[in-house]
């Protein structure tokens, strides 16, 4: 039982690093709004601005990109109809932006759970070896209870960084989607000004 316990925390750090990693990798900012663009977002003025920001969005794929593409695609649409699709879009995108950041928040909350369970079954296994053959060596008592808190340790130290990492992914998500709001917001109000 407590090889099974070693085995699910080992498997819990193991998922915790790859997701780490891998929204570490995703979540970089120049993934999310790529500066070409928003320099481009930024003269954005003319017909032909528009014409020249769909193609460079096209050839940078990424969250703004995305939002931008179908913001541009839909100059024609009313202006409330275009900002409705958009929104929906954005809310898309940030869910594909939180992607894996669950895995993160259910390890913070198994993690030293698994660690309390493998310490009650070792104590269990210890004081089931004291019933048996008596309390002769404290020396073998105390070395059991040692090797019994491990487990709530290691529990704990994978808990921390994964706290620290889903808190951190979550907090960036939520900055990039006030960035990338902030950027839809301003192209679909220079592209509409005089329009009714």
């Amino acid at each position: 039982m407590e090889t099974i316990v070693k085995l699910l925390l080992g498997l819990t750090s193991v998922a915790g690093l790859g997701v780490v990693i891998w929204r570490g990798w995703m979540l970089r900012w120049n993934n999310v709004v790529p500066p070409p663009i928003t320099s481009r977002l930024a003269e954005c003025r003319t017909p032909d601005d528009v014409k020249n920001l769909r193609l460079l969005c096209e050839q940078n794929p990424s969250p703004l990109a995305r939002l931008i593409l179908l913001a541009a695609n839909h100059l024609d649409w009313p202006k409330a109809d275009n900002v409705d699709s958009l929104e929906t879009a954005a809310r898309h995108e940030i869910v594909r932006l939180e992607r894996g950041l669950v895995v993160l928040e259910i390890i913070v909350g198994i993690a030293p759970l698994l660690g309390l369970v493998g310490t009650i079954i070792g104590m269990i296994t210890v004081f089931g070896d004291i019933g048996q053959s008596g309390l002769n060596d404290a020396s073998k008592l105390a070395s059991g209870i040692s090797y019994i808190l491990w487990t709530t340790l290691i529990g704990l130290l994978i808990c921390i960084p994964s706290l620290v990492a889903w808190s951190y992914f979550t907090k960036k998500v939520e900055v990039l989607a006030v960035e990338m709001e902030a950027l839809c917001d301003e192209f679909i109000r220079r592209q509409y000004t005089g329009k009714k």
